[in-house]
């Protein structure tokens, strides 16, 4: 357990050396990647267990705010962004497909570990996270429909059942494991963020297979889908965070601003055809980066937005 506790206090750095290795070792990550769902469980499984039932799903009247946010983030964003590429004349090019599944995409599984990391709370992350994935396969089947040579939709709705499936089961279970014992003490909530960031740490390597081919045979390539990647993640963050603040919204920042640049696009590596999927390796890979140096980058920021919703808003 004293193990996990250090994790836990070098969470950030713990992050970035995940990604060192990512990029260092291309055996291990083509190792670790047939693990991927299993990791994804078991991060998800953590998650719940440090946060329990009663915080993860809240009062009822957070419901609408909850669904609010997901309809606008895995619909009305997508079809914009589409939308706009449509009118462009590049609806077909990498670019446009990989901005298009990342924003449909449901939350990262993640989520509400990146809120613990970056100072926020993660229950209002885990209850993004259950009703995004549960309503993923309508929300995202409007959207596939409309881009042009994405294969059979079927395929997407059989992989978000698995993945509803996955998040149903793990925090169900981690539930269940906390109604039978008692609250955890401050060292064994640390004990489980410093597995929640071990975790994290593991999964990445799965997920950054295509970088070190890059980097040998196309440098300047991986440095445009670099600067896509961080743009994609970090500019949506920094968006909402500040809209949010400017609104008073302190409750859920963190979380809905996370999101906003988070989200699970490796969930269409499982279903859409292998032709498609061969297109978004090299970004899924670089997307990974600003995602894991989140934590290590924004934490000040997202102080700064909770000290500007903290202001007292003047009466109209």
């Amino acid at each position: 357990m004293a193990l996990l506790r250090l994790c836990a206090r070098h969470a950030r750095w713990l992050l970035v050396a995940g990604l060192v290795l990512g990029i260092a070792l291309p055996d291990l990550t083509r190792a670790v990647r047939p693990w991927l769902p299993e990791l994804v469980a078991l991060m998800l499984f953590v998650a719940a267990l440090r946060i329990g039932p009663k915080a993860a799903l809240g009062a009822l009247a957070t419901l609408p705010r909850t669904l609010a946010v997901v309809l606008v983030f895995q619909l009305a964003a997508p079809l914009a962004v589409l939308g706009l590429c449509i009118a462009l004349g590049v609806a077909d090019s990498p670019v446009a497909l990989a901005l298009v599944l990342l924003c449909a995409a449901a939350p990262l599984a993640g989520s509400p570990n990146l809120a613990l990391l970056v100072g926020g709370d993660p229950a209002p992350a885990l209850r993004l996270l259950i009703l995004g994935t549960a309503l993923l396969p309508l929300t995202a089947l409007p959207v596939l429909a409309l881009m042009p040579d994405l294969g059979d939709p079927a395929l997407l709705r059989a992989a978000v059942l698995r993945l509803l499936a996955t998040i149903a089961g793990a925090t169900a279970l981690a539930f269940g494991l906390r109604a039978l014992l008692p609250e955890p003490a401050l060292r064994q909530v640390q004990a489980l963020d410093g597995a929640s960031a071990l975790v994290m740490t593991v999964l990445v390597l799965g997920l950054m297979s295509a970088i070190a081919p890059a980097l040998r045979d196309d440098p300047l390539a991986l440095l445009a889908w670099l600067a896509l990647a961080f743009a994609a993640n970090l500019g949506p963050q920094l968006l909402v965070g500040d809209l949010l603040a400017r609104r008073g919204a302190r409750d859920g920042l963190h979380a809905t601003a996370l999101i906003a640049g988070n989200r699970n696009i490796a969930l269409f590596l499982v279903a859409l055809p292998p032709e498609v999927t061969a297109k978004l390796l090299l970004f899924i890979g670089c997307y990974q980066i600003p995602m894991y140096l989140t934590p290590l980058l924004l934490p000040r920021l997202y102080r700064r937005f909770d000290a500007r919703a903290s202001i007292p808003r003047p009466v109209r």
